[in-house]
């Protein structure tokens, strides 16, 4: 697995280990990891923390050039609400861990002129297929469904 990937899988194992939702993602620019996240909703009682969002709040505010020369990991498919900061923020690469459980907002990003590489990566899908699974009520208001 990709380093970068792998990161991001680490972080969202520590947001399964904190009882919340296995969605994990990293900020990378030089070929170093800048920031890191994962999805704290449950943790944080928050409607928006994703692990993008949660690593984007982690690099905290920086000049619109730092964000152009990132590329942004995650384990999972951004959603619209992610994949919209992902375009505020001119983020122009994201590698994405899989994308079966869960297709984002992916062909919004590709309309903007954002890179993205699916890796579909069977270690994202079992973490995910294994959440769902276990937890259909938590996994449903992750993403808005009823």
């Amino acid at each position: 697995m990709d380093e970068f990937l792998q990161a991001a899988v680490d972080e969202a194992m520590v947001g399964r280990n904190e009882g919340g939702i296995p969605i994990g993602s990293v900020i990378v620019r030089g070929g170093e990891i800048i920031a890191r996240g994962h999805n704290r909703r449950v943790q944080k009682d928050s409607a928006i923390l994703h692990g993008e969002m949660d690593a984007l709040e982690n690099l905290k505010r920086q000049p619109a050039g730092i964000y152009r020369e990132c590329t942004l990991y995650t384990t999972l498919s951004p959603c619209p609400m992610c994949s919209g900061a992902i375009l505020l923020y001119g983020i122009p690469r994201v590698v994405i861990g899989e994308n079966r459980t869960f297709l984002g907002a992916e062909e919004h990003l590709r309309a903007h002129g954002v890179e993205l590489t699916v890796l579909d990566d069977p270690a994202c899908v079992r973490m995910m297929e294994d959440f769902i699974r276990e937890n259909p009520k938590l996994w449903n208001e992750d993403i808005g469904e009823e």
